[in-house]
């Protein structure tokens, strides 16, 4: 034969507080981290070679979605954004060319303003020819780091990204090892 067990009054309370306690904590959890990856922070996982020796394939990022909220975008800024031609797809350069300058690609160098633009983290020297463009007000000219394999400003319909098109400012790399993007 079976006992029955009677549980109190007091002890049904106490369970009902423990259970709304947790469900209290996963709810705010769940609030939590769904404003942070919306407003404050993206994560990114690099599915191509255009970044490279910066950024490898398959390495996992944070997107700073406030970073150009009280500053402008600079040149060797490395951004996620909604690629131009295809607003579905999000894209990762570093930033060239900022408003109102004129880019030009001449025998394997970059021109700003028919200025030769220093590049330390250009490993293999590109030569395609392109340009000259002038980049619109409020838009950037963005390209990889691995010149010969990035699909970039060069090659799109729509040259230039948007500032408001812009996700972030990637900030740090937290796999397969940790690496601050913010150095340039």
């Amino acid at each position: 034969m079976k006992k029955k067990y009677k549980i109190s009054q007091s002890t049904k309370e106490l369970i009902r507080t423990e259970v709304f306690d947790y469900l209290r904590i996963i709810l705010t959890a769940i609030v939590i981290s769904f404003g942070l990856n919306h407003y404050v922070i993206s994560n990114a996982l690099v599915p191509s070679g255009s970044m490279e020796s910066t950024i490898q394939v398959n390495d996992r990022l944070f997107i700073n979605r406030l970073s150009y909220v009280t500053q402008e975008p600079q040149r060797g800024d490395i951004i996620s954004f909604y690629f131009p031609d295809n607003e579905e797809e999000i894209y990762l350069k570093r930033i060239i060319g900022l408003p109102g300058e004129t880019i030009e690609g001449r025998d394997g160098e970059i021109y700003i303003n028919d200025v030769l633009l220093e590049e330390s983290y250009i490993k293999e020297i590109s030569y395609d020819d392109f340009g000259p463009y002038t980049v619109p007000d409020e838009c950037y000219f963005c390209m990889g780091d691995n010149r010969n394999h990035s699909f970039d400003s060069r090659y799109w319909q729509h040259k230039f990204v948007s500032k408001d098109k812009i996700v972030g400012r990637a900030m740090l790399k937290y796999y397969p090892h940790f690496e601050n993007l913010y150095i340039k």
